[in-house]
């Protein structure tokens, strides 16, 4: 039987007017210490984000949020935050911040497969 992982794992908000902070969620970092990997996956729906916030740069946010993307998996092209190890991009990535693009706090969880938890909280939380 394999052994249950620990992982943690933070929502992807787009708040597109900080001072309300109303907020859509539009991504999923999942992070696994013992398995030395963060996973990111971010989904921008167009037709909701204009209803909420017809003002946004979408391609301004699919940017930065690619930038998340970078910096998870450590790409050179990410920057020097993306040459941290991967417990330290985990920290950035979910810092608090008074911006556009936001994280939930961080929460734990237990799984056999780290790709099944991904899907089902990405299922559940974003999509």
């Amino acid at each position: 039987m394999q052994e249950k992982q620990l992982y943690e794992y933070a929502v992807i908000r787009l708040v597109p007017k900080v001072d309300r902070e109303e907020f859509l969620n539009v991504g999923l970092i999942l992070f696994c210490k013992r398995a030395k990997q963060i996973k990111v996956r971010f989904e921008i729906n167009e037709t909701k984000l204009n209803a909420f916030a017809a003002d946004l740069d979408i391609d301004q946010i699919r940017l930065n949020l690619d930038s998340f993307v970078k910096i998870a998996h450590g790409l050179p092209i990410g920057g020097p935050i993306a040459q941290f190890d991967v417990p330290e991009r985990f920290r950035w990535l979910t810092a608090v911040r008074s911006s556009v693009i936001q994280t939930s706090r961080p929460h734990p969880g237990l799984c056999n497969d780290l790709d099944l938890a991904f899907e089902r909280l990405y299922g559940e939380l974003v999509l």
